[in-house]
């Protein structure tokens, strides 16, 4: 479902009346005031305190400086990346696991998911970065943010598909059975193939929770946007510029990624539709 679904909005949403729309402008005009209030109140703080002096910011002038945060976003998309490739890896064998006829393979999986969906990644990376290497267990940099990261998120990634799984009508499971297929031809072919794209922007949802979480790079010293913030930082002292541009960066990147899950939603809403009455329909 989406905002261009007015079949399904009619539902949710009732038509405001004059009063209401008075309402609500001048609601959205005082928010805005406050708003544009605390900015100037901040920018003003800035200017007293010395933070907007030349001496914080003109080293964003630099080629190098620009540069140096461009290696620092490339870190970031790697460990992005590979966080996600590997969470999506683990969530789909844990929602297999969740899914199976089996009761120890069933709890086995509860286990898994709930522990990872329970213990903060904070605590993983910790692992991977002091438990491992006390074992004798020696990897990247890259690996040791890239991997815990991924394991704290692939609980999440597992239930998102098992929802999708679910969300498949019986109906299509039976057709296929019918016709002679064997259950994990009917699941690979059938039913996994159409949960999947009914999840995409949840999954795409999740990789916005993978990027912050990769912003704990610099424990391992893996060179990412954070990582790299840090060295400019401590070169120029200029904790408060950087850390705004920083931010900056951040929500332009889960902005982007945020507003991809919702052109797939829509996209995926107009390809499924829906009629007069609101119920689901597949387009042709």
């Amino acid at each position: 479902m989406t905002r261009s679904d007015p079949a399904i909005l009619k539902y949710l949403y009732e038509e405001q009346g004059p009063r209401a729309k008075r309402i609500t402008l001048i609601a959205t005009a005082l928010s805005a005031l406050l708003v544009i209030a605390l900015l100037v109140q901040i920018i003003l703080r800035f200017y007293k305190t010395g933070q907007l002096d030349r001496q914080y910011w003109f080293f964003f002038a630099r080629g190098t400086t620009w540069s140096f945060l461009a290696r620092g976003i490339l870190g970031t998309i790697e460990s992005s990346v590979l966080s996600g490739v590997v969470a999506f890896a683990l969530g789909f064998v844990f929602m297999l696991g969740r899914l199976s006829k089996s009761r120890i393979v069933r709890g086995i999986s509860v286990s898994l998911i709930e522990f990872t969906r329970g213990v903060p990644t904070l605590l993983f990376i910790y692992f991977f970065f002091l438990g491992l290497p006390a074992l004798g267990v020696k990897m990247s940099a890259l690996l040791k943010i890239a991997l815990p990261v991924a394991l704290s998120a692939s609980g999440v990634v597992a239930e998102v598909l098992r929802g999708g799984v679910n969300a498949v009508p019986n109906g299509q499971r039976e057709a296929a059975l019918s016709l002679g297929l064997s259950d994990w031809k009917t699941f690979v072919k059938i039913i996994f193939p159409q949960g999947f794209k009914y999840v995409i922007p949840a999954l795409i949802s999740e990789v916005v929770i993978v990027v912050k979480d990769t912003t704990f790079a610099y424990i391992v010293s893996f060179p990412d946007l954070m990582q790299n913030s840090k060295v400019l930082i401590s070169n120029y002292d200029a904790m408060l510029s950087v850390y705004l541009l920083v931010a900056v960066i951040y929500i332009l990147i889960n902005y982007l990624l945020n507003k991809l899950s919702a052109f797939v939603a829509q996209n995926n809403g107009r390809k499924i539709g829906y009629g007069r009455n609101g119920n689901r329909t597949e387009a042709r």
